[in-house]
């Protein structure tokens, strides 16, 4: 039998497809994630972080989880960082979770990946929203958010 979805991780959501985002990772969710099936991990959050998860792929791999680190600082995210995503997800075997530590940079990411995959804008932006909207801020900690963002499709 497999577990329920472990919904108090932070900002947790599972995709249509299957594949499970989230914000950080905490000590014990290495076995919850691996109690509901997730065979690999990618992770877009940097390793210095005050909230990232030490020896996380060292966690993972005593679960039986294969482990992807794709640092992505939040000040300079890049379409190469979101094609580093997407070759991540298509070279390996699922069930993935991807996270970050907000997972704001993995949802703006998959908006990007659903637009280029023909998702409509709509249900696209509706998934990105559901978790943050890099748009709802002047900040301008966010300028480089919306300037990817705002690339074409």
């Amino acid at each position: 039998m497999v577990a329920a979805d472990p919904e108090d991780i932070r900002n947790w959501r599972r995709r249509p497809d299957g594949t499970t985002t989230s914000g950080r990772l905490q000590a014990g969710d290495p076995a919850r994630l691996a109690a509901i099936g997730v065979r690999h991990v990618v992770n877009l959050a940097l390793a210095d972080h005050p909230e990232a998860l030490a020896d996380e792929a060292a966690l993972l791999a005593a679960e039986g989880i294969g482990y992807t680190h794709i640092p992505v600082p939040f000040d300079a995210p890049t379409a190469g960082h979101v094609d580093a995503l997407r070759e991540a997800l298509a070279g390996t075997v699922g069930p993935v979770h991807v996270h970050c530590i907000m997972n704001w940079r993995v949802t703006a990411f998959f908006y990007l990946i659903d637009r280029r995959g023909g998702v409509p804008e709509e249900g696209a932006r509706a998934r990105m929203l559901d978790v943050w909207d890099p748009f709802a801020s002047d900040d301008p900690r966010l300028l480089p958010w919306q300037a990817l963002l705002q690339s074409p499709v």
